[in-house]
């Protein structure tokens, strides 16, 4: 067999390099070391290529020595390769010790570091290396445009994407179409969607890309009729629209709500014959769900062949929305049968599913497998399990979660304050706030809005001025959300006029605000006052909803303003609001407390939902008011067979017993209340003396100057009866 030249090896290795066999390549070029001692630069970056394809690091690294024994390290295409070569391999260090090396460098070798820096992120790195290539003879090809527009897109880089926009414009060149549509992603993704429209309509040759581009980045950065407008744009002048941008128009009608858009852009799919695809079929089960459409949304599941984990996300999504949570666990558990990994977004949807059941053992279960698949470590999911364990009453655990993570971003903080405020600890949640004080991260506004609610849960005025005082420092006092805590607060703490002060000092009052004013004003009374709150709030353009009637409702009957109560109440319908429990509750107390007992009585019969117990609790207590027995019975049996274990019920009755000296009634009841299992919450209460709260339980003698206490309580009873006052017992008793 006649011996090969060095052109011959050379062709051969770069046809098999180039048809993709990069291991048979490898093999070829072993061969030729030993038969030739002298390869050429063209031949070695070539073989230095395929151990990029391959990833083969070893194989790159024997090769890199090789190059430094022969003397091929200052060759420009060798030096190009090697670069390429550690680039892909995630070492921008090798590639840039390399480059720096080089002393002659092509467009090829500038544009190969370039790429290699914006992909790995370092987009201002990526940056200066272009405004040193500029310096030079040599002139950025497209493709290095393009790597360095993706990059800013990536790290949404603004001044960086601008600057080579700039850079190309100066050139004076024709934007190549590739080019433009990197450059309108990227101002897409940077949220300048008129600039992203202005480029696109300047271009002079426009393709599928280009539609598509703009169509993803209206829905992206939720313009959503923009999208949907460009969607028949593109259709009405005769192009073809791809998956993808399907995708986008559907996701672009669910976030509308518009079923009847959404079902002709499905028609669409069907025609252009792309509704088989996954990407599409994903999107026609969130445009379904979100359009309140489960049963549509379960048919384009059910017709996909191949199921992956969006699709199970997208309608286990569509179940939490429709409140079917126990289907939303049966399809993970079919989607762990067929052996489909679940994802981070799996967790975060199940674990606040598993909250809204307020499930502790399903929320254990889900911890451990986050733990499996290594999602338990991420700030995201421990923010969300201390959220879920404290829904389920499990404030240790969430503390646990807590303690275990290591760096501790501000919403993780966030999270166990708002853990402890939900289970009433608010006194834990100032220790914690303490704590936070002296690390190293810096309260926002979440932060605060959780201190001022603890501040009004404790009714701890002090507390609340404190807290305001460091709001004003940071320049938070603006923020409507703390506004709105802080009218809450003020108003809890009994400072009306502070809390009025607050809500007229609001820059932007939003609903929450109004309707925090309204809630104000009702709970002290100020019916009248909360009336026009709510008037001023109608004429400001505000809508109101369930709160708001809530807080107008309440205030009518605390004053007994009926007429003017039931007004308001037939008014919800105007306002496109279906009365709830709590809004029929007000109505009976209403009625209850004007002496109407049997109008309440009739009202709660003519109900359109079932009488949730605390409906019938608010009869009682008006027949209690009243000391109406035989209605009164009846209330707490209707209250007592829906909520057999409320402890509420119980009392109102038994007081109503109490009060009209029926001892053996009172008796029986409490021997039906000790059969059921039901057990009085302890009464209790707090208060605070020289910056210290004082907590006091009913018979509980753990304080340290309890018989201090009891002794000073004995004689004031004793002055109190010496000054002829008989107290009358009528209240139900724990002994």
């Amino acid at each position: 067999m006649p011996k090969r030249d060095i052109i011959t090896w050379s062709s051969l290795i770069t046809m098999y390099t180039q048809s993709g066999y990069y291991e048979e390549a490898l093999l070829l070029f072993s061969d030729f070391i030993s038969s030739y001692e002298d390869p050429n630069e063209f031949l070695l970056a070539s073989v230095v290529s395929c151990c990029g394809r391959l990833g083969s690091a070893v194989k790159g690294a024997q090769l890199h020595c090789f190059v430094l024994k022969a003397g091929f390290d200052q060759f420009v295409y060798v030096g190009t390769s090697l670069i390429d070569f550690y680039s892909k391999g995630g070492d921008v260090g090798a590639a840039r010790l390399i480059f720096d090396d080089l002393s002659v460098k092509s467009t090829a070798t500038w544009t190969a570091i370039i790429a290699a820096c914006a992909n790995a992120g370092k987009s201002e790195l990526s940056l200066q290396l272009l405004r040193n290539m500029l310096e030079t003879d040599v002139v950025p090809d497209n493709y290095m445009v393009s790597s360095i527009l993706g990059a800013c897109s990536l790290l949404e880089y603004l001044e960086g994407g601008k600057e080579m926009h700039a850079y190309v414009l100066r050139r004076g060149a024709k934007m190549d179409v590739t080019v433009t549509n990197v450059l309108i992603d990227f101002y897409m993704k940077c949220g300048k969607v008129k600039t992203a429209r202005k480029v696109f309509d300047q271009m002079e040759v426009i393709d599928t890309i280009s539609w598509t581009t703009m169509i993803s980045g209206y829905m992206q950065n939720s313009s959503d009729w923009e999208a949907i407008s460009m969607f028949r744009d593109m259709n009405s002048l005769g192009w073809t629209l791809d998956r993808f941008a399907c995708s986008s128009v559907l996701i672009s009608c669910g976030s509308l709500e518009t079923l009847d858009l959404g079902r002709q852009v499905h028609a669409y799919t069907v025609k252009a014959n792309v509704d088989s695809d996954g990407f599409v079929k994903n999107s026609l089960i969130d445009m379904y769900s979100k359009c309140d459409s489960f049963g549509d949304a379960r048919k384009a599941f059910d017709c996909m062949v191949n199921h992956d984990v969006i699709s199970y996300n997208a309608l286990i999504e569509a179940c939490l929305t429709q409140d079917r949570l126990y289907e939303a666990f049966e399809l993970f558990a079919e989607m762990r049968d067929n052996l489909i990994l679940p994802s981070l977004l799996t967790f975060v949807s199940l674990l606040g599913a598993s909250a809204s059941l307020f499930s502790l053992e399903l929320s254990t279960q889900l911890h451990a497998l986050t733990i499996k698949f290594g999602f338990s470590a991420g700030m995201f999911v421990c923010s969300i399990l201390i959220d879920v364990y404290s829904k389920c009453s499990s404030v240790k655990d969430a503390r646990q979660v807590f303690n275990e993570i290591n760096e501790k971003d501000i919403a993780v903080w966030n999270s166990m304050l708002f853990g402890y405020i939900q289970q009433c600890e608010n006194e834990e949640a100032l220790k914690l706030f303490l704590k936070l004080q002296h690390c190293l991260q810096k309260p926002n506004t979440l932060t605060f809005v959780a201190l001022i609610a603890s501040s009004s849960n404790l009714v701890s005025l002090l507390h609340g001025l404190q807290f305001h005082n460091q709001i004003v420092k940071v320049g938070l006092d603006f923020d409507p959300h703390v506004t709105n805590a802080l009218v809450d607060m003020y108003s809890k703490c009994g400072s009306l006029e502070e809390a009025q002060r607050m809500f007229d000092s609001a820059l932007q009052r939003d609903i929450a605000c109004w309707n925090s004013m309204i809630s104000t004003y009702a709970q002290h009374g100020e019916a009248k006052e909360a009336i026009n709150m709510f008037e001023k709030m109608i004429n400001d353009g505000h809508k109101p909803n369930n709160v708001t009637f809530v807080g107008v409702l309440s205030a009518c009957s605390h004053v007994g303003l009926v007429e003017e109560g039931l007004h308001h109440f037939s008014s919800m319908s105007r306002y496109g609001i279906e009365p709830e429990t709590e809004h029929y509750v007000c109505i009976v107390s209403l009625l209850g407390r004007a002496g109407k007992l049997v109008e309440a009585m009739q009202f709660i019969e003519q109900m359109p939902i079932p009488p949730a117990a605390i409906v019938w609790r608010s009869l009682l207590g008006a027949c209690r008011e009243a000391g109406h027995i035989d209605l009164g019975k009846y209330a707490a049996s209707m209250a007592i067979s829906i909520d057999p274990k409320d402890s509420g019920s119980y009392i109102l009755l038994s007081n109503i017993f109490a009060s009209k000296g029926m001892w053996i009634n009172v008796k029986k009841l409490r021997e039906k209340m000790d059969s059921n299992g039901v057990l009085k919450e302890t009464g209790c209460s707090w208060i605070e003396i020289n910056n210290e709260v004082h907590l006091f339980i009913a018979r509980d003698q753990s304080h340290h100057q309890t018989d201090l206490i009891y002794s000073f309580m004995e004689l004031l009873i004793r002055h109190v009866k010496g000054m002829g006052y008989d107290p009358e017992d009528t209240t139900f008793s724990n002994e």
